[in-house]
């Protein structure tokens, strides 16, 4: 069989998953690659690859894993299954795991990554106690249609995609641009959204937010030149412990081998970039209107989202928790201190 088979979730598995019962209510490798020939910032070189051909009125079968393969609550994120399900007609790309029951925890991923790009320490350690689900919003990786240019029009794509599911409540946690998808998700969906971790992210109108795109460029053209993945710079600190650690995560990122995500798009990352920058230069959000518990943390040096953009939504959320920040770390601190990350989200959540 082919590795690159993805699952396809009907409209059937979808009813099964909204009838079932719940115990509550209810690029790769940083953001693209750069042609080493030209210092176009938005002369990108991507790795397509196909689409797999799934049917929406095929049966469930998962291709991709063995017969006598563990159970999700068992298996580990670099030979989860990738799946597909239909969101108003439009495929998009998920992986799940953990136990097969509780409120889902739905992950949002930072700017320029697809299902690949967590830390497969951090969703192994959620997924230990925890129903995680990570997916490919619209037009990312393997996701079918245009990648919205709002944050707005993310945050609603991301509903459509829980509705999809059948999930009545869910948690959420957001990482960078993830983490303002779910700002919005929590403010607009207050019955949907139970609790919240954010990190590496901020606020609208955020202190350094609308350079994001301006430094993800910069840091890849750099990298480029130099032989090294931007991620070094851009997600850890300038330090031993900080190169060490961004090391770690690289090989952590290849530990999966096969069904590996799409490679996001030039047009997503566009379209990204420009719903980064306007977020940026919105006016101030009223996280007052945000009522669910918050988790936020960050590393203490995030060259991308400024820190003091954690320690000012922590601040301004009723009810938020601030994770004390990261000593030598920067926007990747929850992958560095993956471990003190996941015992802290786990407690948060099952509190």
């Amino acid at each position: 069989m082919r590795a690159s088979t993805i699952v396809r979730h009907g409209a059937k598995a979808s009813e099964r998953q909204a009838r079932r019962p719940s115990p509550t209510v209810g690029a790769n490798d940083m953001p693209v690659r750069i042609q080493a020939a030209s210092i176009n910032p938005l002369n990108l070189t991507l790795q397509q690859r196909e689409r797999p051909n799934t049917s929406p009125n095929k049966k469930d079968l998962d291709v991709s894993t063995p017969r006598n393969s563990p159970s999700p609550a068992r298996s580990s994120y670099k030979n989860a299954a990738t799946r597909s399900v239909s969101v108003d007609g439009v495929d998009f790309v998920y992986r799940q795991l953990g136990p097969d029951y509780g409120v889902p925890l739905i992950l949002l991923i930072h700017m320029g990554g697809n299902l690949d790009n967590w830390d497969p320490r951090v969703v192994d350690g959620l997924a230990a106690r925890r129903r995680v689900i990570t997916f490919g919003n619209r037009g990312v990786g393997g996701s079918g249609g245009s990648t919205p240019d709002t944050i707005e029009g993310m945050a609603h794509d991301a509903v459509r995609f829980i509705h999809a599911l059948g999930f009545g409540q869910v948690d959420l946690l957001g990482l960078s641009l993830g983490g303002f998808i779910a700002q919005v998700i929590a403010e607009e969906e207050p019955r949907l959204v139970r609790k919240v971790i954010l990190a590496g992210t901020g606020p609208a109108g955020g202190d350094g937010i609308d350079k994001v795109p301006a430094l993800a460029i910069q840091a890849t053209i750099k990298g480029t030149l130099t032989l090294r993945d931007p991620k070094l710079s851009l997600f850890f600190t300038d330090t031993a412990n900080g190169r060490r650690a961004g090391r770690a995560l690289l090989r952590r990122l290849k530990e999966r081998t096969d069904n590996r995500d799409k490679d996001i798009s030039l047009p997503s990352v566009r379209a990204q970039m420009k719903a980064v920058k306007r977020w940026g230069r919105q006016a101030p959000s009223d996280l007052s209107t945000i009522r669910q518990s918050v988790l936020v943390a960050n590393g203490e040096n995030d060259r991308m989202v400024p820190s003091k953009n954690t320690i000012d939504l922590a601040a301004r959320l009723p009810k938020s928790e601030l994770v004390p920040l990261y000593p030598d770390s920067g926007h990747g601190g929850i992958f560095q201190n993956h471990e003190d990350f996941v015992a802290r989200a786990l407690g948060f959540l099952e509190s």
